[in-house]
């Protein structure tokens, strides 16, 4: 093998090595000066030297390099893998398919020795990390419940199988336990849904920190019609709802504010998708049931322990969840006492004196109309009856202009002149 080879096979330790036994056969230095340097023996480094002289610089080389191992994988194994893992695991992780493999073909492999077996093949490629801006670093809170993060991922979790759906997830800042469920998009409904099952599960927590969509945040600037109003924020129907379930909304200026959720999206894109995928989930009711499944055992693997011991979590007895956590909108009562919501007319049966009602539209599709605390029985409306003078049906009649109106003449003579 000519030198030019033997130095591109050579690694930098090595290229030392090489460095101070030249110095030692010039004479620059003597063995046991070269020994102390290369923190060898100085029989060590006459073999060395012996071995420069005999081969020249691939002397400096260890005799193992390039050999097998004694110890290694028998390759029939190696085969058994990279084949199951073109069948059945093409796209996933190295550690994500070491973990499947155990875990469905009760095949054990380092995530490393498989990672390199991949990139041999041509199967996974290597990720290079990119400069990412400093930030400072903030630590966890110390108690459960004190802060959770939340936010929407907007992705294709079903690949094509089934609609595209959006995951509202919950991460407690503490522990890292998280919680979640699927839907169809992220809005008013989802996100109260969603709480309200989180809280019905842990308890009302802390705080909540979320970024600033429409939904949880109001973005609208005001204008000069707002002057009685500028120091008072209008809140949304979810800030409103946090607000009187006692839970301090905490609004991320940057995605990185909330990169412990962020994170967590990743890592569920890379993971979940896949566990979906072998277990061919096709529907919105499937992805919640398996993911009902699937995150026990998520928080079982990642989660940590808290520094403080305590959960900031409250209980949820004595309060209507139900009621706080819907669509509030307040309207006139009419001299009729009739309500117009959404486009449609409703009757209230009792006598009030009320001029304004709150309308409640609960989640799952039910309506109730309040005054204060009261509930009020109302009916629809479908038919509205014709509005009629002294006993007469009121007829609304069209108004026509006649042909010599000045409008008409006038703008018949524009047109005549453009054209």
């Amino acid at each position: 093998m000519d030198k030019s080879k033997d130095m591109i096979m050579m690694r930098s330790r090595e290229l030392k090595r090489l460095q101070i036994i030249r110095k030692a056969l010039d004479g620059e230095i003597n063995q046991q000066e070269a020994a102390e340097v290369l923190r060898v023996s100085d029989r060590q480094v006459r073999r060395i030297v012996k071995r420069v002289r005999q081969e020249g610089e691939r002397g400096v080389i260890h005799r193992s390099r390039g050999r097998k191992g004694k110890h290694r994988i028998n390759e029939r194994i190696r085969k058994k893998v990279l084949e199951s893992y073109r069948r059945v695991y093409q796209g996933f992780g190295p550690t994500l398919a070491a973990e499947k493999m155990l875990e469905r073909e009760k095949i054990k492999i380092c995530d490393e020795t498989l990672r390199l077996w991949l990139i041999e093949e041509d199967l996974w490629q290597v990720k290079r990390r990119h400069r990412v801006k400093k930030r400072e670093w903030r630590q966890r809170k110390g108690h459960v419940g004190e802060m959770v993060q939340m936010d929407g991922s907007h992705h294709d979790w079903l690949e094509d199988r089934g609609p595209k759906l959006v995951l509202m997830g919950y991460i407690d800042d503490a522990t890292g336990e998280v919680y979640g469920r699927f839907y169809e998009y992220e809005g008013t409904k989802p996100a109260m849904e969603s709480l309200k099952r989180y809280i019905r599960r842990r308890g009302l927590p802390r705080s909540i920190y979320l970024d600033k969509h429409s939904t949880y945040k109001n973005n609208r600037k005001q204008t000069y019609q707002d002057w009685p109003f500028r120091d008072q924020e209008e809140l949304t129907q979810f800030a409103r709802g946090c607000q009187q379930l006692g839970i301090e909304l905490i609004y991320a200026n940057s995605p990185q504010a909330k990169g412990r959720v962020e994170r967590l999206f990743g890592t569920l894109q890379d993971r979940l998708i896949k566990e979906m995928r072998l277990e061919k989930i096709k529907s919105l009711k499937e992805a919640n049931e398996f993911l009902r499944r699937y995150l026990p055992k998520f928080n079982k693997k990642f989660k940590v322990m808290a520094k403080e011991v305590g959960d900031f979590h409250r209980s949820v007895d004595g309060i209507d969840l139900e009621d706080i956590l819907s669509i509030q909108k307040e309207h006139v009562l009419r001299n009729d006492r009739t309500v117009m919501h959404q486009k449609r007319l409703y009757q209230v049966l009792n006598k009030t004196r009320a001029t304004k009602v709150m309308v409640h539209d609960y989640l799952n599709g039910h309506m109730v109309i309040k005054h204060g605390h009261r509930r009020l029985t109302f009916r629809s409306i479908d038919h509205r009856p014709p509005k009629t003078i002294k006993g007469k049906v009121k007829v609304k009649r069209r108004c026509r202009t006649p042909k010599n109106d000045i409008w008409k003449t006038q703008f018949k003579l524009k047109g005549s002149l453009t054209n």
